[in-house]
């Protein structure tokens, strides 16, 4: 028997991006997709990809709506999904909760009043399996046992999975770690904004979020501390550029001692190499973000400036499927007790 599911915020990318994964799952089906301004549009006016989807209507975000599914989805902005999040759980319908936004992410509310602002909500078992932990469960086994998800953010994705490995096994330095990203102009959202017209976007690459602000800083800093113990200085930039998902993340950090890069490359191989949804690529070779377009994989390829003696390590993943709604599948699948891998794409799409 399926699982009915209801995909609140269903009508934007990453809600969206949930609904074509979770429409492909021989163990799910997605009963419900609610919105706030489109309510009473079809699926196929707003998301006409979604062909399995489509004579399905957008109904509005309500819990009456959302009541008797398995599972909740929750796609909506930070400061809104937390206060439904709070009423879904007190009622207690369905099996698991899963959060898509930041409301449920970070655990420290002096973080979330310097980054965010608003109420700061319970944080939700976090949603990625790869994360390894200091001590107690393994990430694994708090998701199998949490009825709910905080998804990950698609940046602090690409850098934690990039930098964690490296940092728990003393080959770079917690200190003046930098990232500097290439993100698709999904990232940003579907809502109309001057600056993603492609008018805008088109021939040029416009930086963002500089200076130390980026909302997801405080979660990389936090999964840091939860896999190894460290507190880290990052210096965080992403950069807009003209595609319309996928993020390319170029990460380095100081080197520790005298680690080849043969060295590390073989430890960062070591590391991941029970993943299915990590490709560490061949020394000498480089991600590209075109590579994993479509699918749940991250890609990294490792180097070691001696110059300033710095090793960099370089992630792609595509922003809406490993980066939001593939890592909520993956856990999703742990949550149930399905197969972490079922109803997930390993391969990109090319050209």
């Amino acid at each position: 028997m399926t699982l009915r599911v209801a995909i609140a915020g269903a009508s934007g990318y990453a809600g969206g991006e949930v609904a074509r994964l979770l429409a492909g799952h021989p163990e799910f089906e997605v009963t419900t997709l609610t919105a706030h301004s489109l309510v009473g549009q079809s699926v196929e006016q707003v998301h006409p990809h979604l062909s399995s989807l489509h004579g399905q209507v957008f109904q509005p975000t309500t819990t009456d709506v959302l009541a008797d599914h398995d599972v909740v989805v929750v796609a909506l902005p930070h400061g809104d999904s937390g206060a439904l999040g709070e009423t879904l759980l007190a009622e207690g319908g369905q099996k698991v909760l899963i959060d898509l936004g930041a409301d449920r992410r970070l655990e420290s509310q002096a973080d979330w009043d310097a980054f965010y602002g608003g109420t700061h909500y319970d944080p939700f078992t976090y949603a990625m399996p790869e994360l390894p932990r200091v001590s107690g469960p393994t990430s694994r086994e708090l998701i199998a046992q949490a009825t709910a998800l905080a998804a990950p953010g698609c940046n602090a994705t690409a850098i934690t999975l990039a930098l964690v490995p490296l940092l728990a096994r003393g080959i770079v330095s917690p200190e003046d770690l930098s990232a500097v990203l290439a993100v698709g102009s999904s990232g940003a959202g579907k809502t109309p904004r001057v600056d993603l017209m492609a008018s805008e976007l088109h021939g040029s690459a416009n930086p963002y979020a500089v200076g130390g602000i980026h909302r997801h800083l405080p979660e990389i800093s936090q999964n840091v501390r939860v896999s190894t113990g460290l507190d880290i200085t990052l210096s965080m930039t992403p950069v807009l550029v003209p595609m319309s998902r996928g993020i390319l993340a170029t990460c380095s950090g100081l080197r520790v001692g005298n680690h080849s890069v043969a060295d590390i490359h073989a430890q960062l191989q070591d590391a991941y190499a029970a993943e299915p949804f990590v490709t560490v690529l061949p020394l000498g070779r480089f991600p590209r973000s075109g590579d994993v377009m479509g699918s749940n994989q991250v890609h990294l390829g490792v180097a070691l400036d001696e110059s300033v003696n710095r090793v960099i390590v370089i992630s792609a993943i595509d922003n809406l499927v490993k980066g939001t709604a593939g890592a909520a599948l993956q856990s999703l699948n742990l949550a149930l007790g399905f197969e972490e891998t079922l109803g997930l794409v390993h391969n990109g799409v090319a050209p």
